[in-house]
């Protein structure tokens, strides 16, 4: 796949893609074109736009055999960190949208979210196991400050005792920590935090608007010292760019409170590849060719990425194996080589109905 050229007239700060190129199951595409309106002030501002979509159903089902959960949420769609490795990227060609620009600035939010989950934990053949969030797009990116929409789900399955094993490198996770805290009690809740980097220029070229690696140190300790359970991932690691910093990760992790770790090797799927290759030509052009070449070196046949089940997250070869064995080695002298407590599921029950006022007429259920 062929990128479009960068149109050099919009104002690109804190984004990670340069591009805007059809998704993969469009069959026209846009160039830009020096027509002189595209100088005008409002075309060469790129905002962020955010539309609703009320869904039907909030909970996802998979049957992944590398995955570890059956089901996930996902409040948001897009994700406005822009992290350009991002493997979700492409998801957004399923809304007619680009897995570039569009993944960032046009998010797709489900204010209606809470009140779905809780219609569906209420249907009578729903069985409760871990309910993963994050898995896609971050649940806690800066849109979330103003919606509240994962909030409002977290309220809803602490009212039901149902366990939630959460992803993310936002900030706004420790504005849910009474919530969270609450739930880590009664052993329902996981938080895993992402760290790519320590390297606050690299993490900012990288993940254009995420919070800094020290800000998301700073996520793990505060979870940590509020007794959350909470596991660092080290994800995604990027072969001579972050890869050499694995264990310095580790380490500061679990100084902060982490007390389990992951990672998982860089993914290019469909149009990571090529929104990957242009980061590079633009950042690092220098360790372009090196960057590639050890990746291909991880993947069957030399490919940029290979979607097998069980080696979509770690890669196969000598390379491969010896990141994997330095991170055993780490995370047993650190003491993170176990994983987190398992979480209940069998708590899982309805909300006790709230306790009208003495004199005040109870509406009876009809069925």
């Amino acid at each position: 796949m062929t990128l479009p050229p960068a149109d050099p007239h919009l104002r690109l700060a804190a984004r990670g893609a340069a591009s805007n190129g059809a998704g993969r199951f469009e069959t026209h595409a846009r160039l830009p074109e020096a027509d002189g309106w595209d100088l005008l002030e409002e075309s060469r501002l790129l905002a962020t736009e955010v539309a609703l979509e009320r869904p039907r159903s909030v909970i996802s089902r998979n049957t992944s055999p590398d995955l570890p959960f059956d089901r996930s949420l996902n409040p948001y769609r897009g994700c406005e960190h822009g992290c350009i490795y991002c493997y979700a990227r492409p998801s957004h060609g399923y809304l007619g949208l680009s897995a570039g620009l569009d993944f960032e600035t046009r998010l797709i939010a489900r204010p209606e979210a809470p009140a779905v989950l809780a219609r569906e934990l209420a249907r009578r053949s729903y069985r409760p196991d871990v309910l993963a969030i994050g898995t896609n797009t971050d649940p806690y990116q800066p849109v979330e400050a103003r919606l509240r929409v994962m909030r409002g789900v977290l309220t809803v399955l602490a009212d039901w005792n149902h366990p939630v094993s959460i992803i993310t490198r936002g900030t706004l996770i420790t504005r849910d920590i009474d919530i969270l805290a609450a739930m880590a009690r009664k052993t329902l809740v996981h938080v895993g935090v992402s760290v790519t980097t320590l390297n606050a220029d690299l993490a900012r070229r990288l993940e254009p608007r995420a919070p800094t690696p020290a800000r998301r140190l700073a996520i793990i300790a505060a979870l940590a010292a509020a007794g959350i359970p909470v596991r660092v991932m080290v994800a995604p690691v990027i072969p001579v760019l972050t890869e050499p910093e694995l264990e310095s990760i580790l380490k500061a992790a679990r100084a902060a409170g982490a007390s389990a770790a992951s990672w998982i090797l860089l993914r290019l799927p469909h149009e990571v590849a090529p929104l990957w290759r242009d980061w590079l030509a633009r950042h690092a052009p220098d360790q372009a060719a090196h960057v590639m070449n050890r990746l291909r070196a991880m993947r069957r046949g030399g490919a940029d990425y290979d979607a097998e089940w069980g080696l979509r997250m770690r890669g196969e070869g000598p390379y491969a194996d010896l990141i994997a064995q330095r991170f055993r080695l780490a995370t047993r002298r650190l003491g993170l080589a176990g994983d987190l407590p398992p979480l209940d599921c069998t708590s899982f029950a309805p909300p006790a109905p709230v306790s009208a006022p003495t004199g005040t007429p109870v509406q009876l259920d009809l069925f």
